[in-house]
């Protein structure tokens, strides 16, 4: 699919979670919903967000995680490849997409604030 393609297929299906936006970054596209990054397009390649609770769905299906090169050193990111099904089917795209923004918005949600000390040190 091309990119031209392959956005508007995400602006479609991806709009009943929220808000979708995608920007060029890095060679490829940032995809956004509602100002959460849930992922990113490269080389006609979908990449979604996951974390701990959603990566078991992602290592189930096989689905391999974004790796990139730094100083001749492999970094694996916090994205997997999106299933192929993603592409046929607004269902399978919205599931998917939905597993990401979840791990987002986990990934975003406020810290707990650590408790101030007072100036005595105690």
């Amino acid at each position: 699919m091309s990119a031209p393609a392959l956005w508007d297929w995400l602006y479609e299906a991806l709009e009943p979670l929220g808000v979708v936006r995608i920007r060029r970054m890095f060679g490829g596209a940032g995809v956004s919903i509602d100002g959460y990054n849930i992922g990113f397009a490269s080389d006609d390649a979908l990449y979604l967000k996951v974390d701990a609770e959603t990566l078991p769905a992602f290592e189930a299906e096989g689905l391999e995680p974004f790796i990139y090169t730094k100083a001749g050193v492999p970094v694996a990111m916090s994205y997997r490849r999106a299933p192929d099904a993603v592409f046929d089917d607004a269902g399978e795209m919205q599931h998917w997409g939905g597993l990401a923004l979840a791990a987002a918005m986990r990934a975003k949600a406020p810290k707990p604030r650590r408790a101030k000390r007072d100036n005595l040190g105690v």
